[in-house]
């Protein structure tokens, strides 16, 4: 679907703002319509877990500031971000995983000959490609070790943080 969505010759995009625009093929711009199908498929998922983090907080709360006199910003930045900010933090880490992994995108949308695939690639197809295109399994392997190692630091990071800026009850 994407793929139409941005095709420059019959695309939804294109027609719609008659241009004929190389959306996923020019290397200025193709990583911000990789992006956007990315933010786009995680919304639905970070959607459910903000409401189920709402759904947790005790409506007491937010009975008890309005007979103190709390307005709506007062009772949402008191409130309801601080009660959020484990789901918040969840999501900002697991996208940031998701981030750095994603593999099918690139699979899906960008063709082996686009010359934009070396501009929007990522370190997962990159293993991918030495791997199983050029049968390199030693770079391949490189690579995700690599990859593996950089994100346990970015968590260790993270993990630091949340105890700093989340609140715990």
């Amino acid at each position: 679907v994407w793929k139409w969505i941005y095709n420059q010759q019959f695309g939804l995009l294109n027609n719609l703002f008659h241009t004929k625009t190389a959306w996923i093929s020019d290397p200025n711009i193709a990583w911000l319509s990789i992006a956007i199908i990315g933010i786009w498929s995680a919304i639905g998922y970070n959607m459910v877990l903000f409401i189920g983090g709402l759904q947790e907080i005790p409506h007491d709360y937010y009975e008890a500031a309005l007979i103190d006199g709390a307005n709506g910003w007062e009772q949402f930045w008191n409130i309801t971000w601080p009660l959020l900010s484990p789901t918040t933090f969840f999501i900002l880490q697991t996208g940031i995983i998701g981030a750095l992994t994603v593999f099918d995108l690139m699979f899906m949308v960008m063709d082996k000959t686009n010359v934009a695939l070396s501009k929007t690639q990522s370190i997962v197809y990159l293993f991918y490609t030495y791997s199983f295109t050029e049968n390199n399994k030693g770079a391949g392997a490189t690579i995700v070790v690599i990859l593996v190692l950089f994100i346990m630091l970015i968590t260790f990071f993270l993990q630091k943080i949340e105890k700093k800026f989340v609140y715990h009850p």
